[in-house]
């Protein structure tokens, strides 16, 4: 296709394809998948070889939360079964992160939920990030935890915060339907704050809330224009008791599109596989690994992810291996830019060299499968928490007399929603 030969000499180049060429990505048939999963894959080896960087969710304060994010199970008024406690200590974060690094995570995200922190919260958060990095030497901390007031940033990364994470979710047009207790120019603003204190920036999207076309690629476009060095695509998983439980509009074949047109959009991102990989991509999720070069391990915020085991046999099974603790994640050319950017606000100062935010992690060469009680381990990670009922309509779609759905068709009856840890003594994320 000429249009697909285009955007791999753009993505080669660095260079923005046009918004008519991003919405022709999401607009091509099945029959041409393959060639699109290929196209974004000769982008993907150019900037980041065959290396799949893994990246570790500790939850420090699940729901309560008072802003009212349509997709979010702990929403404001949200009716979801879900685990909610308040702040965890430092020491009980660690131990949570260290199932991860165990797992061969080089990056452990600490997230909080809430509207954005007190200076209390980032004093907390500030002993929780110390307390991981001297249990684990050289491992990257990214912050997520809201909206951040002046001086925040700044603080956070003098505590040794390498990164921080506020998605853009979707795009502006629609951002007011789906959340109405802030803007969408608030979280430009987040980012942007993140970035002016030297941390690297991490920001999202996530697709499959009824958006269009047109409103992904806005997104997406949005994103390319904040600059972030890692972008994270989620995919909706529709929570019971959350506004969204109904939106089931994902196929696999749809999510590689979504994520082949970012990975042309942002061509030397860190393009992170995130939430409702499992439940969207299903089998399809190798494929995936063609076009995003970093994964979440093990379960996410309120949901059970793939087990660790699992995602590490995945990986090597698609020919890709584990981005170890001495290798970039960034290219040089956006490496070199983050090291002059924390050289200047005092940071890590282990990007010398065109290193990137690779060799702050601590992933080691060849990742061991988590030990027994570790990330994905039986009784931990995705093998412990109860089953949610299925969302009204999940079972239900339309399939002929032999259950068999059309091709291209959304297969909502194939998968329930499962809840991380509910009715368990399960640690969080642990």
């Amino acid at each position: 296709m000429d249009l697909l030969n285009t955007l791999v000499e753009k993505g080669l180049r660095r260079e923005l394809p046009t918004r008519e060429e991003a919405l022709a990505v999401l607009a091509t048939s099945d029959d041409e998948l393959l060639d699109v999963v290929a196209a974004a894959g000769k982008v993907r080896r150019k900037w980041f070889g065959r290396r799949v960087k893994l990246n570790y969710l500790v939850n420090l304060k699940s729901g309560l939360c008072p802003e009212d994010c349509s997709y979010c199970s702990q929403r404001l008024g949200s009716k979801a079964e879900i685990l909610k406690y308040t702040w965890l200590k430092p020491d009980e974060a660690s131990k949570a992160a260290a199932a991860g690094v165990a797992g061969g995570a080089k990056r452990v995200c600490l997230v909080a939920s809430g509207r954005g922190p007190t200076d209390r919260d980032v004093d907390r958060v500030s002993k929780t990030i110390e307390a991981i990095k001297e249990q684990n030497e050289g491992i990257e901390v990214c912050a997520c935890l809201g909206l951040l007031s002046d001086g925040q940033a700044e603080r956070l990364r003098e505590a040794g915060a390498d990164a921080y994470n506020h998605n853009l979710n979707t795009s502006e047009a629609t951002y007011g339907a789906i959340t109405t207790t802030h803007t969408y120019a608030d979280r430009v603003e987040t980012v942007r704050q993140a970035h002016a204190a030297g941390m690297s920036a991490c920001s999202g999207l996530i697709a499959g809330m009824g958006e269009s076309d047109a409103d992904l690629v806005d997104v997406v476009f949005s994103l390319r224009e904040l600059d972030p060095d890692s972008v994270p695509v989620n995919f909706l998983i529709p929570f019971e008791g959350t506004p969204l439980a109904k939106e089931w509009h994902l196929t696999p074949q749809r999510c590689l599109r979504i994520l082949a047109m970012t990975r042309f959009v942002c061509p030397d991102v860190e393009v992170r596989l995130a939430g409702g990989r499992e439940v969207h991509l299903r089998t399809l999720q190798p494929l995936a690994l063609e076009i995003a070069n970093s994964i979440f391990l093990g379960d996410y915020l309120t949901s059970e992810g793939q087990e660790g085991k699992a995602d590490l046999a995945m990986i090597a099974d698609a020919g890709f291996e584990v981005e170890g603790a001495g290798e970039s994640t960034l290219p040089a050319h956006r490496a070199d830019v983050a090291a002059a950017s924390t050289a200047s606000t005092g940071g890590c100062g282990g990007h010398a060299g065109g290193g990137g935010c690779g060799p702050c992690g601590d992933g080691g060469a060849e990742a061991a499968a988590p030990a027994a009680g570790g990330c994905g381990s039986a009784g931990v990670c995705g093998t412990a928490a109860t089953e949610a009922p299925v969302p009204a309509g999940v079972g239900s779609a339309e399939t002929g007399a032999s259950g068999q759905a059309a091709p291209g068709e959304v297969r909502s009856d194939l998968v329930a929603v499962r809840r991380r840890g509910t009715g368990t003594d399960l640690p969080p994320n642990a």
